[in-house]
């Protein structure tokens, strides 16, 4: 790579990281956010626990639909705050008009809520362990392989039309419906992978789910980033 192209590189991952250090202790000073996910992410699972059947249902299959499920919209929490923060007192003017490039901006958002997903994840798992008894044994790592893959392209996602939305008056009803459809994709090869694992397949059946989850993330990661600046021009 040549020296100026990876200087460009380095100047916007780390000005990307100032901005996401930024949402994440706005965040946590006020932890509102946060708490409502987890809040939600919690009551979801003993909904679905105290409607389950287990003599219809065997725990290996309801597991993975409630995980991605509960997961899906408790993001969408997280993710309507994004840009919200930067509303009051025209913040995001002044933010645009720093000198950082605008792939800074989405990936500094995009940063930040991937942490936060991860932290609701963090609380979300065990609690579905603990509900339903899971014997995860071995395939503990490979799940935390495929929550984090399901992350960054729900993150990539969510956060560009985070910023498409925010600006309208119904921006937490138009964030779901612009959302939610790219969700899909991204949410089937999740919990289709973790279905194989959980049932003990062979690894063969998991892998092809993992391999196109990685590659819908590389492509929406790619694709949003890109996207953001004219998204923000217009």
């Amino acid at each position: 790579m040549p020296i100026g192209r990876r200087c460009r590189v380095t100047d916007t991952l780390r000005d990307a990281w100032v901005i996401a250090r930024k949402d994440l202790s706005i965040e946590f000073r006020t932890r509102s956010a946060f708490f409502s996910a987890v809040v939600f992410a919690l009551l979801g699972l003993v909904i679905f626990y105290f409607a389950w059947d287990p003599t219809a249902v065997s725990v290996t299959d309801l597991a993975p639909g409630v995980l991605w499920v509960i997961f899906t919209f408790s993001g969408l929490l997280g993710l309507h705050r994004s840009f919200g923060v930067e509303i009051a007192d025209h913040a995001i003017d002044g933010l645009l008009a720093s000198p950082v490039s605008r792939e800074s901006i989405f990936l500094g958002k995009a940063i930040a809520n991937l942490i936060f997903v991860i932290a609701v994840q963090l609380i979300a798992i065990p609690a579905l362990v603990l509900f339903y008894n899971l014997p995860l044994g071995d395939v503990l790592a490979p799940l935390i392989a495929i929550a984090l893959l399901a992350a960054i392209g729900l993150v990539a996602v969510g956060t560009l039309f985070s910023a498409m939305a925010v600006n309208t008056r119904l921006a937490e009803l138009l964030l779901p419906m612009l959302s939610l459809p790219f969700f899909v994709p991204i949410v089937i090869a999740a919990s289709q992978s973790t279905a194989k694992l959980l049932s003990g397949r062979p690894a063969a059946e998991g892998g092809a789910w993992i391999k196109l989850l990685l590659a819908f993330d590389i492509v929406f990661v790619a694709l949003c980033t890109l996207a953001y600046p004219f998204t923000v021009d217009d």
